[in-house]
């Protein structure tokens, strides 16, 4: 979720460039950069607060597939979205794109980076 909010806040302050304007207008190029900084942080902070003994490069691939496989879920979801004509997906979160938005990049993004952790991490 970190990729998601600081892809958000960057994207809102910063964002000039569409990343995939036919999908969903609103998403940036700017915000994607500033998710992959978001996500740094956050695995940054996690690895030293959990006293997760990660190399550097892990943590950065991890930060990448965290924010790669999110926005993959994300522009999925917006397409799911558009194809099928509603704005939201739910009633639960009005105005927040509906209760899918809130888990979209996530529902790819952890099974891929447990299988980063179990499959390169620990063989490393």
């Amino acid at each position: 979720w970190a990729s998601d909010v600081f892809a958000f806040f960057t994207g809102s302050f910063f964002g000039r460039h569409a990343l995939a304007p036919t999908i969903s207008p609103g998403k940036t190029w700017e915000g994607f950069l500033g998710g992959i900084g978001g996500a740094l942080l956050a695995v940054g902070v996690l690895n030293m607060t959990l006293d997760m003994p990660l190399a550097t490069i892990h943590i950065v691939i991890l930060a990448l597939v965290c924010t790669l496989s999110g926005a993959v879920g994300d522009l999925a979801e917006s397409r799911f979205k558009r194809v099928a004509g509603v704005k939201d997906s739910g009633i639960i979160l009005p105005g927040h794109g509906g209760m899918l938005d809130r888990f979209d990049g996530i529902i790819v993004a952890a099974p891929l980076s447990y299988m980063y952790i179990i499959f390169v991490v620990n063989w490393f």
